[in-house]
């Protein structure tokens, strides 16, 4: 079934598409605004998504800093989540992370989020530290979790 499905470099064709699953997934949502300038404009950032057919169904994204890639969001249409495609967005990340020469890569994740902790656990990334009420909507803690090669 994944094999149907296309991954590609994000483009502001689709970003009605990621508009609907920014909305759909997170509680603070980033703005059309700030999805064209990110995509237009951020030299650091590497964005892919998932398509079926011709329709976004997944996206994810990170910065290039240095030597690192810090993973910035990653986001699947709740009509396609429990299909792998978490997966495969995470494994598309860290390819194109590797095609830069990035050999490490971090993010942060809502301590309570522990199908996404442990997606990134089944791709080397370990708990090693945690930002105190991090996230602005409920000032959940958010776990740091880092990947190295």
């Amino acid at each position: 079934m994944l094999e149907e499905f296309k991954m590609l470099p994000l483009d502001l064709e689709h970003i009605e598409d990621i508009l609907i699953i920014e909305n759909l997934s997170f509680p603070i949502p980033w703005s059309r605004e700030a999805w064209i300038q990110e995509i237009r404009s951020n030299k650091l950032a590497r964005y892919i998504m998932i398509l079926d057919k011709n329709r976004a169904i997944a996206y994810g994204g990170m910065w290039l800093i240095l030597d690192e890639a810090h993973i910035t969001n990653i986001a699947v249409h709740p009509d396609y989540r429990g299909k792998g495609i978490g997966k495969k967005l995470m494994q598309g990340l860290i390819d194109t992370a590797k095609r830069e020469g990035i050999m490490q890569m971090s993010l942060e994740v809502r301590k309570s989020n522990t199908i996404a902790i442990h997606l990134y656990e089944s791709f080397g990334f370990r708990v090693e530290g945690m930002r105190k009420e991090f996230y602005l909507d409920n000032h959940e803690d958010a776990l740091i979790m880092w990947r190295r090669e």
